[in-house]
């Protein structure tokens, strides 16, 4: 019998309702104009707050993924723990993940290779109320055509180098994606947080990940691995949205930033 991980974060982040989901995502897709690319991006940054503060800015980088929405058959979606401890990468054992837009399978074969990787392990707990990984599978979802698979990873407690050990079995395999979900500063007022976040892309764009830490980004764990694994990899990374919740729907006095990079 096979397990699924039900939405937790439905009706809260992003609508519950199936087509108003879908209207919603497919409206934002439509509002970014995206230059013909030769090849599919190998990674995505992507903000993972809810749809009406962040939607438009991780719309950015997922409209980038519709010329290749055919080829990418996996994707590999780190984000932050923000609801359990966790020390290392946490997998799940689950066999689908479900949002209101159906069930996206788990790569087991994916996760069975990570569990080789030092500070891996499978924690269920992790991921039951977790939304950092739960908010991009719908945008994945219109996106890319069906029949790709998930490896989703919590990263809690881990160096950098256990996360780009984790994540660079998977980068730039054909087919494959890497998605890291990370939102900027939080809770200063709108001008303090443009000109903080703006250090910050400038350092991701740089990848410049020994100058990043929580405060900057509250996925700074997955995020500093990634962009350890693309300077070694001499890959270049594109900012292409930073806004924050003032620009978006939000008061301007306590806001959180948001950015999407694209990694080729």
């Amino acid at each position: 019998m096979s397990t699924i991980r039900a939405a937790a974060v439905a009706g809260t982040f992003y609508p519950a309702d199936p087509g108003q989901l879908a209207g919603m995502i497919d409206f934002l897709l439509a509002q970014v104009l995206v230059a013909p690319e030769d090849a599919p991006p190998l990674a995505l940054i992507v903000p993972h707050a809810g749809y009406v503060y962040s939607g438009p800015v991780a719309a950015s980088a997922y409209a980038r993924l519709t010329p290749w929405r055919g080829s990418i058959t996996r994707v590999v979606v780190a984000g932050p723990a923000h609801r359990v401890p966790v020390k290392g990468l946490a997998l799940s054992s689950v066999d689908g993940f479900a949002t209101p837009l159906g069930v996206v399978p788990v790569d087991r074969a994916a996760n069975r290779m990570l569990l080789d990787r030092p500070g891996v392990y499978v924690d269920d707990r992790a991921h039951a109320q977790e939304h950092g990984i739960e908010v991009h599978l719908p945008f994945l979802q219109r996106s890319l055509d069906d029949g790709w698979s998930l490896v989703p990873i919590v990263a809690g407690n881990a160096a950098a180098a256990m996360v780009a050990e984790a994540l660079d079995g998977f980068w730039g395999e054909p087919g494959t994606l890497i998605v890291i979900s990370s939102d900027l500063s939080h809770f200063h007022d709108a001008r303090t947080a443009r000109r903080l976040d703006a250090a910050t892309a400038t350092a991701i764009v740089a990848a410049e990940w020994e100058m990043l830490d929580g405060d900057d980004a509250c996925g700074a764990v997955p995020l500093r691995g990634a962009l350890a694994l693309a300077r070694d990899h001499g890959e270049h990374i594109e900012l292409v949205d930073l806004r924050n919740s003032a620009d978006t729907s939000g008061p301007s006095d306590r806001v959180v930033g948001y950015a999407s990079f694209v990694v080729r």
